[in-house]
């Protein structure tokens, strides 16, 4: 009898341990209040997957759009169509890799080299592709371009300056017709926008000498043109504002006091060259700030400040043969000074409020980008990776430092789908940053 009741009791404990287990609901994909069945992408090149310098077959493949677009078909989505590149080597322009190459002086370093191969240029790339597209991501668009009859008319190519953009002729559907009426032709059921980072880039690149920042007043007209058209038809999406541009390694990479001087000997020659200090000049062992070019300085020239940021482009070999820098001032399309950073930062806010205001009018979903890249600029884990803005080895950045990598895309593309679920109660699942390459190292 005692046996009895201990086998009863023992069989009485397992089932109540089992009675106990916690049970995992299985996920499941799911649309929410959207529709997924018709996803295209508005932007620039950050949609459309240029990367390294240039728009090739694998970076296409790993835009943050088309990643997006992958999660949404679990969800109900449909196919996500791309004016293919079919070519690694690059559209236009070649494509960088790193490589080992040697100085003025002869010393090899491991830096961004050409990628070789034979880019696809003029005019054989610039031939129809022949199909409708989802992914209207045209490389160098600003904002107002998006709205621009003839953008990718043909014959606009040889106008000066140019009035369309050879990565748009190779897919509009007519030479008169614009980025938008191509997009809302597509009749999405949902949208992505993400638009104005080139309407300061270009100007923030040159060192705010080769172009102009688009004007608060144009910006706010073409976001709310293409806002409102896009939502006529009732398709809900998401917008995203820009990130502060000038917190990309294109600027951070050379630092302000990059001019090293290793000998008493440099020191003193070059503190005599400017007077011993009486021009407000001095230099010391160890880094230095380096001259740069201003003309509203009274002798043309000043070393420049801590919160100023010297840009990528500047030619590594005149800084350590040619002078630059230190018997000779670096020009100004190398550099942004103080009150050309104030221009970026004012019209980035501007921006910034204007897409947030329309995606609160409309009911979209918003993702703030900006924040996002304020938070890999401090050091971000993902997935335990550690990304953060420095170049090459940070993780987010490409070679060209301002495009994104696969890994890149791969953040983005999962924090415009937290936006999107918390904003549309969905259930899209987000990317294993883990399955998309970072940067290939020989």
């Amino acid at each position: 009898m005692k046996y009895i009741y201990k086998t009863f009791f023992f069989f009485a404990g397992i089932a109540l341990l089992a009675s106990c287990e916690p049970k995992m609901d299985e996920f499941k994909p799911s649309a929410g209040n959207a529709d997924f069945s018709r996803y295209v992408a508005l932007g620039n090149s950050l949609t459309a997957g240029y990367s390294n310098g240039a728009l090739y077959t694998s970076g296409q493949s790993y835009s943050y759009a088309n990643l997006i677009a992958d999660q949404m078909r679990l969800a109900g989505g449909g196919a996500f169509v791309m004016p293919v590149v079919t070519n690694e080597d690059g559209l236009l322009a070649g494509k960088l890799k790193l490589g080992i190459s040697a100085n003025c002086l002869g010393v090899s370093s491991l830096g961004p080299v050409s990628a070789g191969g034979s880019p696809t240029g003029i005019p054989g790339a610039l031939a129809p592709v022949g199909y409708a597209v989802n992914n209207f991501g045209v490389p160098g668009a600003k904002s107002y371009h998006l709205i621009a009859p003839g953008y990718g008319d043909p014959a606009g190519l040889a106008a000066e300056p140019a009035t369309a953009n050879p990565y748009f002729v190779r897919f509009a559907s007519s030479p008169s017709t614009t980025v938008l009426a191509d997009a809302m032709a597509a009749d999405p059921t949902f949208f992505s926008l993400w638009i104005g980072n080139n309407d300061v880039l270009g100007y923030s690149t040159s060192g705010g000498l080769g172009d102009v920042i688009t004007s608060q007043e144009l910006f706010t007209a073409a976001l709310t043109a293409i806002v409102t058209n896009m939502t006529a038809n009732g398709a809900k999406g998401i917008v995203a504002n820009i990130p502060d541009v000038t917190s990309v390694p294109f600027f951070t990479t050379i630092p302000y006091n990059g001019l090293v001087l290793t000998s008493q000997e440099q020191v003193d020659a070059l503190n005599h060259a400017y007077h011993d200090g009486l021009l407000g000049i001095n230099f010391a062992l160890g880094q230095n700030a380096f001259i740069i070019a201003d003309p509203t300085s009274p002798i043309g020239l000043r070393q420049i400040k801590p919160t100023e940021m010297v840009l990528l482009t500047l030619p590594q070999d005149s800084i350590r043969c040619g002078g630059w820098g230190s018997s000779k001032p670096i020009p100004g399309q190398y550099t942004l000074v103080e009150s050309e950073l104030g221009a970026i930062q004012t019209a980035t806010q501007g921006f910034n409020a204007t897409i947030k205001a329309l995606a609160d009018s409309k009911g979209l979903a918003f993702a703030d980008v900006n924040a996002l890249m304020k938070q890999v600029k401090t050091g971000l884990v993902y997935d335990g990776m550690r990304f953060s803005v420095t170049y090459v080895t940070g993780g987010t950045f490409s070679l060209d430092g301002i495009h994104l990598t696969a890994r890149g895309n791969a953040i983005v593309a999962n924090y415009f789908i937290d936006a999107i679920n918390g904003k549309y109660a969905s259930d899209i699942p987000h990317v294993n940053i883990g399955d998309y390459p970072g940067l290939i190292f020989p």
